[in-house]
């Protein structure tokens, strides 16, 4: 549970996208007290209704707009998307909610037209519920949006990004039979295992193996002038030219090599070069 709380989570930064969901929130509420009236307002004449609809609607646009747009443009080094995890996210969208809420009971306090009392305050609690279900849904799929275009970049990349070596590769690792040489263009990917490595090269339409002693960082020491192979993985070394798919959600990214029948993770701290190194192909 601890680990999950702490893995990052972008915080929503876009002010252009923000105001535009703010805008469009507090219409719906609007809109939602009108023709549902969740606060039977019935009863009410024209007038009153008006200023309990009009007022709902424009707290719920000074809320999300104190929230979304001001703190985090006054308050930067706070909500910096690098440092932002999901216990933060949790305990601001709980914010969101309590100033939502605690507007409308202002609002209430103010207006005094209907009486308040614990079944008006749960209702109100709910109506404040509905604009911010709706923002975590977005922000879900913006970050559904945003990791699908990284993966259809990433993979548009790798398909106009193929680069060919003929250089030998000669894996002397220090052991006096643990010798062999390969064409850099034909290494698919090192696998670390224990004390050992397995080199998969490519030959002809087949992957073969080659198991030998040694260490990742050795090998990784002997590949460091190709910039089509790269460490992906504190396991794993990677030839990019051989990556057929590039999979990933908010959980992190798996590669997918040509003639291998598993998939290859991508650490964390490797995902933006995995992304220069494919740039620059």
């Amino acid at each position: 549970m601890l680990n999950f709380l702490n893995k990052p989570y972008p915080f929503n930064d876009d002010l252009k996208r923000n105001a535009k969901i703010i805008f469009f929130l507090s219409i719906g509420i609007l809109l939602f007290s009108i023709f549902l009236q969740p606060l039977d307002i019935s009863t009410l004449g024209n007038k009153d209704k008006a200023y309990l609809v009009i007022g709902l609607g424009s707290i719920t646009f000074l809320s999300l707009s104190l929230n979304l747009l001001i703190l985090p443009s006054f308050f930067s080094r706070i909500f910096f998307n690098k440092r932002w995890i999901v216990w933060k996210e949790v305990i601001w969208d709980l914010w969101i909610l309590f100033t939502i809420s605690f507007g409308y009971y202002l609002l209430y306090k103010t207006v005094g037209i209907l009486e308040f009392n614990f079944y008006m305050m749960v209702k109100l609690i709910f109506v404040a519920i509905i604009p911010l279900t709706l923002l975590i849904v977005f922000n879900q799929n913006r970050l559904l949006k945003l990791h699908l275009e990284t993966v259809r970049e990433l993979n548009k990349k790798l398909n106009d990004s193929r680069q060919v070596f003929d250089k030998l590769v000669h894996f002397d690792l220090g052991q006096q039979n643990d010798k062999f040489s390969i064409k850099a263009r034909l290494l698919v990917l090192i696998k670390s295992a224990d004390n050992y490595i397995e080199i998969f090269w490519k030959d002809g339409d087949i992957v073969k193996k080659q198991l030998l002693r040694g260490t990742l960082s050795r090998a990784q020491e002997l590949l460091v002038e190709y910039n089509f192979i790269f460490k992906c993985h504190r396991s794993f070394i990677v030839n990019i030219n051989y990556i057929n798919r590039v999979d990933g959600n908010t959980q992190g990214y798996k590669l997918f090599l040509e003639g291998v029948d598993f998939e290859v993770p991508v650490s964390k701290s490797s995902i933006d070069i995995l992304k220069e190194k494919i740039k620059i192909l």
